[in-house]
Parts: structure tokens; sequence; C-alpha cells
């Protein structure tokens, strides 16, 4: 492609009147310029783009910091499709290093800030990154990553200065707010996002520049209804594909304002903001949900404007969502997405809500449920997901063996077993890696812990097999009590009775282990790989 100049570029269309909506993605595309420059053009420049711990910034101030972003990047001799690894905090600095990258055709790596050393060592290697930005208080975790990188050139620091290293904010501030986006089409390589490595290693899964606008006019618009008016704020961090749409592609597409906190979202801190800031969407994970409506501190209906929240993650307990609803009055919008398809293609509908099910596709994706004769499964039975959409990663990085097994012609496995019903609703089954054969009949994980949690002296619950004398494999169940109950052989005979009168006979857990805490990923998902090694040791 030759250089390009301002009036060469035309933002993506959309026409919401049908379903699926129909949306115009130019070829000359630059996801970063059309998230931008829309709010210009639109005539939100001076309006609040993002609140973070530290301020408040306009959509022009947002531009102007991507921008250089941009210029300083490429004056680190950076160049088109080169990698720069992002280690970074909810802060105002994540979307504008983020877009700036983009903008200047230039592939950002997000990573989790919550990552061993190892983690980052393999992800540097892996993406060959030749710059990180890193937050200071992330720094010291990277050493190793840094010291044996055999490609990275530089190392950009943002916060507190390091002798040692580049400060973002003061090559930030040297950069020029100018700047022309880079010649990229709407299937160049946009930025990668790694999976969060629930099974063991983790993926870098390679997405374009036209999916972000899929996802913003797929799910954001028509299902989530998000609005210029809307104030966001998103538990899931910008890293995760969950909170890349939640927090940066969804606000920008609309004009929306986003509250970001760069701390751990904890019941107290989400409480302080949705209080403070008074958020109309949040974006939540079923472990948080849970936390908040157990907390002592949690905030009356009236302290709060929230008017529809999300879910995603780990499929959301029924009881959390009703308990939620009774008390602040809106929806819970439970729904599933991945790194692979980048957002949310399986949802429930405001007013139409389902709890206990994941609900129905999101128009403009296909959803079909196949047993393990590649055929479609009858109506009832749990079929392994799969999705086709438009949104769907490129492929999984220098790994072809894994890339073939699930990017499958225009389909994407989950991994994930459901089921649907006569009404066309999806019912969340467990993981295909985590079903239990149980005298000779699948069993779904996900089904005796949605039981186990209705008990009252339950607060969460992971099913894991386990071999009996025989060396038969049985379901075993690891417990977090609710507040208040005890660890006695009384609960563990009520617990067993109990499944057994809710569920076939055979399904109920052989054993019974009360922990503290269980296992999980950042996005809140159950590590039940670490709870079958636990019961080894």
């Amino acid at each position: 492609m030759q250089k390009s100049n301002a009036s060469d570029w035309n933002l993506y269309t959309s026409d919401l009147s049908t379903s699926p909506p129909t949306i115009n993605i130019p070829r000359l595309f630059n996801a970063a310029h059309d998230l931008l420059e829309r709010n210009i053009v639109e005539g939100r420049a001076k309006k609040i783009a993002y609140i973070d711990d530290a301020g408040s910034y306009t959509f022009e101030e947002l531009r102007e910091r991507a921008n250089q972003s941009a210029n300083a990047l490429k004056q680190l001799g950076l160049k088109m499709e080169d990698r720069v690894m992002i280690v970074h905090s909810d802060t105002i600095d994540f979307p504008s290093i983020f877009l700036g990258a983009i903008k200047s055709g230039i592939v950002p790596v997000a990573v989790n800030t919550l990552l061993t050393p190892e983690d980052y060592e393999f992800m540097m290697e892996d993406s060959r990154a030749k710059a990180l930005i890193v937050t200071s208080s992330l720094l010291d975790n990277l050493g190793n990553a840094i010291a044996n990188s055999q490609h990275l050139q530089h190392v950009v620091v943002s916060g507190e200065p390091n002798p040692k290293y580049l400060h973002l904010q003061s090559i930030q501030s040297e950069a020029s707010r100018e700047f022309e986006p880079a010649s990229t089409s709407c299937d160049d390589v946009c930025f990668w996002l790694y999976s969060s490595g629930s099974t063991g290693t983790p993926k870098g899964t390679v997405h374009i520049h036209s999916s972000l606008a899929y996802t913003a006019e797929l799910y954001a618009k028509p299902i989530l209804g998000i609005k210029e008016d809307d104030i966001v704020f998103s538990a899931a961090k910008l890293f995760f594909a969950y909170g890349l749409g939640n927090g940066l592609t969804f606000p920008l597409s609309v004009g929306a304002t986003t509250v970001l906190m760069s701390e751990r979202p904890t019941p107290d801190s989400v409480f302080q903001r949705i209080k403070e800031h008074q958020p109309t969407i949040f974006y939540g994970v079923p472990t948080l949900f849970g936390a908040m409506l157990a907390s002592n501190n949690l905030p009356s209906r009236d302290e709060v404007s929230v008017r529809v929240a999300t879910s995603a993650g780990e499929a959301l307990p029924p009881q959390i969502g009703k308990r939620w609803t009774s008390h602040f009055g809106s929806e819970i919008l439970d729904g599933i997405g991945s790194t692979e398809m980048l957002h949310i293609f399986l949802s429930n509908r405001p007013g139409q809500v389902r709890y206990g099910t994941t609900g129905k596709p999101v128009p403009g994706y296909e959803i079909r449920l196949v047993g393990e004769d590649g055929r479609d499964v009858p109506v009832g039975e749990l079929g392994e997901l799969q999705i086709k959409g438009p949104s769907a990663a490129n492929l999984y990085w220098n790994q072809r063996q894994k890339s073939r097994e699930t990017f499958c012609g225009e389909w994407t496995r989950a991994g994930d077993k459901y089921s649907c019903d006569e009404r066309g609703f999806y019912t969340y089954g467990g993981r295909s890696d985590d079903m239990l054969k149980v005298s000779g009949l699948y069993v779904s994980p996900f089904e005796v812990e949605a039981v186990l949690m209705s008990h009252p002296s339950v607060f969460e619950a992971a099913i894991v097999g386990d071999e009996d004398d025989d060396k038969l494999t049985k379901p075993r169940a690891f417990i977090v009590l609710a507040i208040g109950s005890d660890a006695t052989q009384s609960l563990v005979d009520e617990l067993k009775l109990y499944v057994k009168s809710k569920l076939a006979p055979f399904k109920y857990p052989r054993w019974i282990e009360f922990v503290e805490e269980l296992p999980k990923t950042a996005t809140g998902k159950i590590q039940r790989f670490k709870l079958r090694q636990k019961k080894q040791d």
C-alpha cells in the first residue's frame, strides 16, 4: 500500500435496523484511527472519555496521547508489524499506548499483569517483542524476561522513572500530537492477546483490525444497548479480551465515558467506584458478583445507577443473578466469549434473561453443538460448542497444531460443552476436557457444582474426577463454605444427600473436601487441573 493521508480514510458504517446489523468496513482501515477519529468527527472532542485514579481525560486528549505514543514508538525505530509487549495497569496510559501502537501499524501484545516471571519470559520470547512498556510497580517481576530476551531492544517504564530505562511519560511529552495512520488494511494483524492459561501454557492469539468493529456492532450496540450517555466500568482489566471490549472498544465506538481502576477488583474497591462515579453499565465475573453480594458493605439500590450488568469468564450461577436483580433491580446479562472470538457471541438479552442459561446466539454469529461423531446433537443433549463469526482470531502464534485443532475453516472450537433447549436457550455443561464419565455416562462438573452452590452452606464448589478403589472415575468436590458454616462430617453427609435429591444418584460427589479458596485464573475461571494435581499430592 502507498502512504495514506487523512482524505483517504473513511470510518466504517453500520445499519442496526437489520438483524444482524449490516456492517461496511473499508479495505483501507485502521482500527485505532477509526475509534479515535469518529468521536472527534461526531463532536465529542471535549467530552470525558476516561476517568482513572489520577483524573479525567477528554476524547481530544485521548487522541493526542495516542498520537504521541505512536510518534514515540516510531522514534524508537519500531516498524510496521513489529511487536510491543504491554504490561500495564488500567490507567489512561493503557488505551493511549494500545491505540497509538495500532495507529502506527505496530502490533501491541497486551498481557496479564498478574503472571509469574516464567510466564513473562515465555511470552517475551514467543512474541519476539522488540519493545516492552511496563508499569513501574510491575517492573521487578519482568527482570528475568528482560535480561534473557533475545529480541528486546527497548524497555519503557510508565509511572515512576527508572534510570536504567526510558520513561514513557517523558517520551510521550516530547512527541508530536499529530500522526497520520499507517496504511493498514482491515485484514492486517492488529493486536495479540494471550489466552488466560486455565489449562496450561498460554497461546498468543492473533487478531485483525476489523475484529474490534465487529464486536462493537454485533454485541455492544444491539445486545448491551450501549449509548453515548452511558458511563461504563469494567472489573475485568483491559488486557483481557472481555475487558478490552468493555473498557475500550465499546465505549469509544459510541462516545461513552469509561471508568478505569488500576487496583485489584475487590468488592470494596468496586463499590467505591460504583458509588463515586455512578456507572450505568457494570461488567463483572461470577466470582466477583458472588463476593459483592456476600459483602457486609453491599450498597443499597438507591446508591447505584447501574442499569445493566454483564457477566462472562465462567457461567453465572442462577442464584447469584437472581439475588443481584432482587437487590439492585437491574439484570445481569450472562454470556460467553473467548480470547479466540474476542468478545461475547452467546448471551442473555435485556428483558429476556433466563438465569441458569447463557442465552441465545448474538445475531451475526452462528452456533452449533457437535457430538463425538462430528454431527449436530439433538435438542437437550450436550455437545461441543463451535462458533462461526467475523471476529474470530486468525491463529495461535507459532502453534500450528493448536491452530489447526481450534480454527476449523469458518468454525472455531470453544472447548466448552453446551446443551440447547427447545426454546433456543443454551446451557453450559463444562469444559470438554473436564467432563467425567461415571458408570459409562457423562457427568458435567458444572451441573453438580450448580446444585452444590444452591445449598445455603456452600459459597463455591468445584468438581473433578477421582478414582475409587476399583479404579473407576467418580466425582470429587472441593467446597468453599459460606460465612457461618462449619466443616463437619454431618454437613458432608447432608451435601451428598442434597445432590442425590436434585440429580441422578450416580452424579453425587463421593468425596467432599473443604478448602479456603479455589484456584482460578484472573478472569475467574476455575483451574481444575490444579485441583486434579492437589488430589494426587
